[in-house]
């Protein structure tokens, strides 16, 4: 057991060796930073030598580069100076050239004015010339006519008056008896010279013949356009057919559409239409709308200017405006080939000829002639021959009385109460019966002939069905057996609604269904 002595003894050798421990880290911490320090002192002083010979180095580049790119700059700005030296001597020398030739210019200039300038002096020259001349001849012609009037005794004007009296005194008898003369052969030629005066008035006048058309055929510039006006599920080809009421025909033609109705303004209207669809390529229905829409317009505008346009060239008075629409509308109406415009002016020309010739009013004459066909303007659109129709036009916008006429008899229907009404019928038969006139073909006539009886045939209880009158009229023969006779009245008004659907014609056409019942025994 320790006793408290050594305790004390303990505890003063721990302290005391805690005291020498602590002694001995001390220094051992100081001589390490000691030496720690003088290693990093020389590092840094390193680094810093390292870093100054490596700015010399790089201050050294910097010289050498600049001096580099100012010696590269130099020689550019001397290329680029004698270049410029160069284009500037180059516009310096084309500037000297033109210069000279301005000069030349202006030289020859020079001495065409001094040419001009002498050869107006000469001018003058001879004006003064011509007129001493023309004072001294007036002069000697004055004395002459004062001497003959000296010998004759009388004065110029006298002696005028004298020899008038002479002439007139001799040939009052001699003129009297050629009138007479020229009476007497009128009366007895007066066939002769009915004749005459319409071959002078088809001589005086040649007309351009157009062809017949039903149809308008449109170009495409490829085949692939075919596929957009027909649209996905024929959407744009139903939409145009509805717009514009016409019948639009695709086939295997190689890069055209054929556009088919009877209708002349409708057909025009979608001939426009697709042109500038095709032209445009936007081909939808909204467009369509559009595009249909203004073409409508622009035939509207055309009709109006062609028919005012014939009424200039004819030097009619003014006539009214929307009857000039309806003469305009004349130009896309054909019949049996011949343009209606160009018919009617040639007739208005012909009538006007002939009417001069007769001493009688040639601008009612032309005005008749112009209008007699008018109702063929709306014979597609109402009903009605177009006799009646232009007789109607011409009363509903006050025309004369013989131009009323001259369009009710030009075809025989109503007697012709003046001359100009009977030369109307004439011209109207002269410019439809001279050679190329008409040129339906006999291929087309046929066809269409052949057409209409195959309709009539296609009919439950026809026997027999025969085109009459060019066309205008069928006559169908049914069996009695099959057909009554409230059976061929309806049969009558099914067939003229199926010829107005499937089939394309002229003017008008005449149903007559005729059912005949016959009762037959034998005696014997």
């Amino acid at each position: 057991m320790y006793t408290l002595m050594d305790l004390g003894g303990v505890i003063g050798i721990a302290a005391a060796s805690a005291a020498v421990a602590a002694l001995i880290t001390f220094l051992l911490v100081y001589f390490i930073g000691k030496s720690k320090a003088q290693n990093a002192s020389k590092s840094a002083e390193q680094v810093i030598r390292d870093a100054k010979v490596k700015a010399e180095h790089i201050v050294k580049d910097a010289q050498l580069e600049a001096k580099q790119n100012a010696f590269e700059a130099r020689q550019q700005a001397e290329n680029d100076i004698r270049s410029r030296k160069g284009e500037l001597a180059a516009e310096e020398q084309k500037l000297t050239l033109r210069e000279q030739a301005i000069d030349q210019r202006d030289a020859a200039l020079i001495s065409k004015e001094n040419n001009l300038d002498r050869k107006s002096e000469q001018l003058d020259a001879s004006i003064a010339s011509y007129k001493k001349r023309q004072e001294e001849l007036d002069a000697k012609i004055d004395g002459i006519l004062k001497e003959l009037e000296k010998v004759a005794g009388m004065s110029t004007q006298e002696a005028h008056d004298e020899i008038m009296a002479r002439v007139e005194s001799k040939m009052s008898m001699e003129i009297a008896q050629y009138i007479k003369n020229a009476e007497d052969e009128a009366k007895a030629t007066a066939q002769e010279k009915a004749v005459d005066l319409l071959a002078l008035a088809c001589q005086k006048y040649a007309q351009d013949v157009a062809t017949e058309r039903t149809v308008s055929v449109v170009a495409l510039p490829s085949d692939e356009m075919k596929g957009r006006i027909i649209g996905r599920e024929g959407r744009n080809i139903k939409v145009l057919e509805a717009e514009l009421g016409v019948d639009l025909v695709i086939d295997d033609t190689p890069e055209v559409i054929t556009v088919s109705c009877f209708d002349p303004i409708r057909r025009e209207i979608a001939r426009r239409a697709l042109e500038y669809l095709v032209k445009d390529g936007r081909i939808q229905p909204g467009r369509i709308e559009e595009v249909v829409a203004k073409c409508k317009k622009e035939v509207e505008e055309s009709t109006q200017k062609y028919g005012e346009e014939a009424c200039f060239k004819l030097g009619l008075p003014k006539i009214n405006k929307e009857l000039c629409n309806y003469i305009g509308r004349l130009h896309y109406r054909t019949s049996y080939g011949q343009n209606q415009l160009e018919h009617s002016m040639e007739v208005a020309y012909l009538t006007g000829i002939m009417a001069g010739e007769l001493g009688l009013d040639v601008n009612l004459a032309r005005r008749a002639g112009l209008l007699h066909d008018l109702g063929k303007s709306v014979d597609f659109e109402q009903e009605g021959s177009h006799v009646e129709l232009g007789a109607q036009l011409a009363k509903k916008y006050g025309e004369n009385e013989v131009v009323v006429n001259a369009i009710e008899s030009h075809h025989g229907d109503v007697p012709a109460r003046s001359v100009i009404a009977y030369l109307v019928a004439a011209s109207d038969t002269l410019s439809a019966a001279r050679p190329g006139a008409r040129s339906e073909t006999l291929e087309t006539y046929v066809k269409r002939i052949e057409a209409l009886e195959t309709l009539a045939k296609g009919f439950d209880g026809v026997q027999q069905a025969y085109a009459m009158q060019s066309g205008r009229e069928i006559r169908v023969m049914v069996i009695p057996e099959k057909v009554s006779d409230a059976e061929a009245i309806v049969m009558a008004q099914q067939m003229k609604d199926k010829i107005e659907k499937e089939l394309t014609y002229p003017g008008q056409i005449k149903v007559s269904v005729i059912r005949e019942y016959r009762a037959t025994e034998t005696a014997k």
